[in-house]
């Protein structure tokens, strides 16, 4: 397949509606949405009185501004408060056809759609294509990524490879004698991927077969992302989206910005307020998507972005987010998972030797690093402490223990020291 192949060509018509025509489309889809939520959905029907909002008044986009930000914290409390986790979905959990669960705990429900994630436009915009042979590095075990990311493929006609991130060997040896073409999975794996490669004595483009690849779960630096492009001879695109509503953008082939997905309305909030901001001023990304069964109106991410409408040259005519550049509190995103300081919280009460503790996380090379120090004038229990953080995180820092007082006396739980530059 040819390079141009991959880079042209537009999936469907919805993206490439006109200004006015978006609108409409944003004011019926959320119209419908509205209304179904409030008459099945519990937890919405009590969240719309409390702050007297009348979805029968829906009228112009604006409107949805009077509905109360949804935090993204808040769905561990709401689940947890009855049937229909919640009452947050519109119908009985067995309805589904699975149910996910995401670190915090944060359950994931998934209904009996066709591509119920909305991922398929994505990974067309990055040049994935019928006949394609695609080894798929996310987890298949309780996250949704590994699935999220097969249904769009197979709706394209590609084949997958259920690998997840397993053995190192292996993925080269799958790579190998597969001729996979398309990857999908963090960029960092991938670069993990060819730096094990080439200690083998391989060379990546003559005894691989990449073509392209679909990376997401951590911001990349441009520098990395460019120099896994020369040396596999491959395009590499991310989307970004979350656990909870799916995708909500994409880059095309110019990467220049996220192409928002069509099936949610996107608006860029002030963190403290809630009102949303004008056209390139940062603030936090609030996804409301297209979903009755499980009605996210408003959910705040917690990630800041802008939003950019000039003209694109792939002809896509949806609003970009001008890329993920910082979050709005304490959570920090590390190798593709979101980590709260209460889960940690958690972990480091079981260890009562710990007096202080702080959990840094720096990118060498463009790869996550995590480092907890802890004060203790006497800690032994290294495996225990990071067992524990495995189990409830599903990361494993490097340990440094200090002697009491030595941390600043103000400190952040999560100090996040990545550059991007």
């Amino acid at each position: 397949m040819t390079r141009k192949d991959r880079t042209e060509g537009i999936l469907n018509r919805l993206e490439v509606l006109d200004s006015s025509e978006r609108e409409q489309f944003y004011r019926i889809q959320l119209k419908d949405m509205l209304k179904y939520a409030y008459r099945y959905s519990e937890e919405v029907k009590k969240r719309f009185d409390r702050a007297q909002f009348n979805v029968n008044k829906f009228n112009d986009l604006s409107d949805i501004k009077h509905i109360p930000i949804l935090k993204k914290k808040e769905l561990i409390f709401l689940q947890s408060m009855g049937p229909r986790l919640g009452g947050l979905l519109t119908k009985d959990l067995g309805k589904m056809r699975r149910v996910f669960l995401s670190p915090g705990p944060i359950f994931d429900p998934e209904d009996r759609v066709n591509d119920y994630w909305g991922w398929t436009e994505g990974f067309y915009a990055a040049g994935f294509r019928s006949g394609d042979v695609v080894q798929n590095c996310f987890n298949y075990h309780l996250n949704p990524a590994g699935l999220m990311f097969e249904e769009p493929l197979r709706n394209l006609e590609c084949a997958v490879v259920p690998s997840g991130p397993g053995s190192t060997n292996t993925q080269l040896e799958i790579m190998q004698k597969l001729r996979i073409t398309g990857y999908v999975g963090t960029a960092s794996y991938l670069k993990h991927l060819g730096q094990k490669a080439e200690d083998m004595g391989l060379d990546l483009r003559k005894d691989l077969f990449l073509e392209v690849a679909f990376v997401t779960a951590e911001k990349i630096p441009e520098n990395v992302r460019n120099s896994l492009e020369k040396k596999f001879d491959i395009i590499m695109r991310q989307g970004y989206g979350t656990a909870d509503v799916g995708c909500i953008g994409y880059e095309c082939y110019h990467k220049n910005g996220l192409h928002l997905a069509n099936k949610s309305f996107v608006e860029i909030c002030h963190p403290d307020t809630g009102i949303p901001l004008k056209d390139g001023e940062i603030g936090e990304v609030v996804v409301t998507a297209f979903n009755k069964t499980y009605p996210l109106i408003r959910l705040a991410t917690g990630d800041l972005s802008y939003i950019d409408r000039s003209p694109c040259p792939c002809g896509r005519t949806s609003p970009r987010l001008g890329g993920i550049i910082g979050r709005v509190d304490t959570t920090a995103r590390i190798k593709g998972l979101f980590v709260y300081p209460h889960q940690m919280e958690q972990v480091i009460s079981g260890f009562e030797e710990i007096k202080r503790w702080q959990l840094e996380v720096t990118n060498p090379g463009g790869i996550d690093e995590v480092t907890l120090y802890i004060e203790s004038t006497e800690f032994h229990r290294h495996d225990d402490l990071q067992h524990s953080f495995r189990e409830k995180i599903k990361i494993r820092p490097e340990i440094q223990v200090l002697e009491p007082g030595s941390l600043p006396a103000q400190i952040k739980e999560i100090e996040d020291k990545r550059s991007y530059d």
